[in-house]
């Protein structure tokens, strides 16, 4: 079981998140555990105050040393030091290879900051830094809702089915393939005829084609480092002579 433990300021921002759907299922089947601690607990001063003015001047206020260091300290005490992550957005981009790296460790801690940023004496004290993208956010706490679930999904035991963390976007290097359910025609638009075939080759076939056609239209840097076979690379071939 992975234990995550989310050091934030607004800790009830995750309740309603961490208590429903996968990750309720995940906690219920022992996948992973999570401990969200605040870090204005850690704070030492009457008023626990957890952030302060820039030195240098500048607006806004900034995230103090103390009590973040403090908070990720007493993770230590049980013996068991979690990995240390702060959610930033100078930090490397999450993805799905990134998330399968986060869900080998043992135990996690994401650390939300807010405000203008953390003092940057707080970097020391971490193992990496990781961003959702090139967008600004009001605090890292909806960041790791995102790392949360992108990784509690790769768990072992944490979804009914083994399969589905496999087959998602991203998993084989490439965007899923298109998904249908009844009705089998709606609004005038069918279900491809394959799918309802019965033909397993045939079905498999017409979807990986499909993952490369989609990921060639969307997102064709992620062929640069998918696994392809040739037969992949032949099908890739005849959409880009489409293209000319």
């Amino acid at each position: 079981m992975m234990d995550v433990h989310v050091l934030t300021l607004f800790p009830e921002l995750f309740a309603s998140a961490l208590s429903s759907t996968m990750l309720q299922k995940a906690q219920d089947r022992g996948a992973v555990a999570f401990h969200l601690h605040n870090i204005r607990d850690f704070a030492t001063d009457r008023h626990h105050i957890t952030d302060d003015y820039p030195y240098g001047g500048g607006d806004g206020m900034v995230m103090k040393p103390e009590p973040v260091v403090a908070a990720l300290d007493s993770l230590d005490s049980g013996g068991q030091r979690p990995w240390r992550v702060l959610l930033s957005p100078q930090g490397r981009v999450l993805t799905q290879a990134a998330a399968r790296a986060l869900s080998a460790r043992a135990a996690l801690a994401l650390v939300c900051g807010r405000y203008e940023g953390v003092d940057e004496r707080i970097r020391a004290f971490v193992d990496e830094e990781l961003s959702i993208g090139d967008f600004i956010l009001s605090g890292g706490e909806i960041a790791a809702l995102a790392v949360i679930d992108c990784v509690t999904r790769l768990l072992p035991g944490a979804l009914g089915s083994a399969e589905s963390a496999v087959v998602e976007s991203f998993s084989a290097g490439l965007l899923e393939y298109p998904q249908y359910t009844r009705p089998a025609e709606f609004r005038g638009m069918a279900v491809p005829p394959v799918l309802l075939s019965g033909n397993h080759d045939a079905v498999a076939r017409w979807r990986r084609q499909e993952a490369l056609r989609r990921t060639h239209a969307r997102r064709p840097d992620l062929l640069a480092t998918a696994p392809l076979t040739e037969a992949d690379r032949a099908f890739l071939a005849t959409l880009e002579r489409r293209d000319d």
